[in-house]
């Protein structure tokens, strides 16, 4: 899956958060800092595969849910950078015996 400008999962958990739950309690409730949290929701902290764990179990998701959604916003991200030309490898052929 390859999205044109894919949300950072921190956007994508303010809409799953319960109406009316502050960001205090759902932080205790993932056994987390409130800064922690604030982060991944603000798109200032990527998430990582023990937040992913943490959100599935929490959410009754998958953690790969999560990680894909990472994956997917840190990717637009290097695309949007101006990367050196690089020169893949030549490779021997080698026989398999």
């Amino acid at each position: 899956m390859n999205m044109h400008n894919p949300a950072h999962p921190g956007e994508v958990l303010r809409e799953w958060l319960p109406e009316g739950m502050r960001i205090e309690q759902a932080a205790e409730q993932l056994h987390i800092s409130r800064t922690t949290l604030s982060k991944v929701l603000n798109a200032k902290s990527g998430l990582t595969a023990v937040m992913a764990l943490r959100l599935a179990a929490w959410l009754g998701t998958s953690p790969d849910l999560w990680l894909g959604m990472q994956l997917q916003w840190d990717l637009r991200q290097a695309r949007k950078l101006r990367l050196p030309k690089i020169k893949p490898i030549k490779r021997e052929s080698s026989s398999v015996v």
